[in-house]
């Protein structure tokens, strides 16, 4: 059972959550990553410390946490509103030392528990479900402990993005294909070659060999000396039963936390039926060749 802040603490941590939203906080050098330590307030550690980061992805490292931290997120980016944000985080492997709390008006609600070394795993979480709360946990000795994670805001009113993170195994609609194939981090025709299935990370790695690259943002196909072919790997979760299998498919999906993750894939020859059907009614939201 998830356990709850300690008694004592929580109120008077709550009270100073309020107060702190005016007070001036500690900002990080670049805007996008923050490191800190617990030892510059140990003498009162009850303080509350304010983070302020202004970009789309970056990290946080707190050494020695006491007390806690609020964790204030926006994109690097001017918008009139930030609703349609989805904002993810991935633990580092051996963070310790603090529960990572959503807050919103005064009410927590319990993240990532201290101690939950699950691998690889990402919270994800409305930006308007609240903001990071991050409470040091009491400890005996805090010399050995770092609490940190990796972050990134995305725009969930894409589709490749909203697939990929909130049901990553659910066959995609043809409208969502065919957004896909206009947002994606990147968009292959190929095969797949190969399936190595990581039980520990509970993730699925697929070796492809595309015979036509329509984009990457990254570079995770690189060509090959045959048949000006490419390779690359992309990661989805295990649940997802990917096998290796004959014929060519249409692979999109997104960059996150630096890995190529798997969004719609449908069979090619579903994607060339599917954009035809658009593009005849005029529907298709992006031009691409579809041979």
């Amino acid at each position: 059972m998830l356990s709850a802040p300690a008694p004592g603490l929580l109120p008077l941590l709550l009270g100073l959550l309020l107060l702190c939203r005016g007070a001036a906080g500690q900002y990080s050098s670049d805007l996008c990553n923050w490191k800190g330590s617990g030892l510059t307030h140990e003498s009162h550690k009850k303080d509350v410390e304010q983070v302020y980061l202004r970009c789309s992805e970056g990290s946080i490292k707190w050494m020695y946490p006491t007390g806690a931290l609020i964790v204030n997120l926006r994109p690097n980016t001017l918008s009139a509103s930030y609703k349609h944000l989805t904002v993810c985080i991935k633990p580092f492997k051996d963070s310790a030392g603090a529960n990572i709390y959503l807050e919103k008006t005064g009410e927590l609600k319990l993240l990532v528990q201290d101690g939950d070394h699950s691998p690889n795993k990402v919270y994800c979480f409305g930006y308007d479900q609240g903001g990071l709360f991050i409470e040091a946990t009491p400890q005996q000795d805090i010399s050995r402990k770092i609490t940190g994670f990796q972050y990134e805001l995305i725009n969930k009113g894409t589709a490749s993005d909203l697939h990929t993170v909130s049901a990553p195994c659910r066959p995609c609609s043809d409208t969502e294909v065919l957004l896909a194939v206009c947002t994606s981090d990147f968009v292959v025709r190929g095969s797949i070659q190969d399936v190595t299935n990581e039980a520990e990370q509970q993730e699925s790695v697929i070796d492809i060999s595309a015979n036509k690259l329509y984009r990457q943002k990254s570079k995770v196909f690189q060509p090959t000396e045959e048949n000006g072919s490419w390779q690359g790997q992309i990661k989805t979760p295990l649940e997802c039963g990917v096998r290796p299998g004959d014929g060519d498919f249409l692979f999109t999906g997104r960059m996150q936390f630096g890995e190529a993750r798997l969004g719609c894939a449908p069979r090619f020859k579903d994607f060339q039926r599917m954009y035809k059907e658009a593009k005849d009614k005029g529907l298709n939201p992006c031009e691409i060749g579809p041979d």
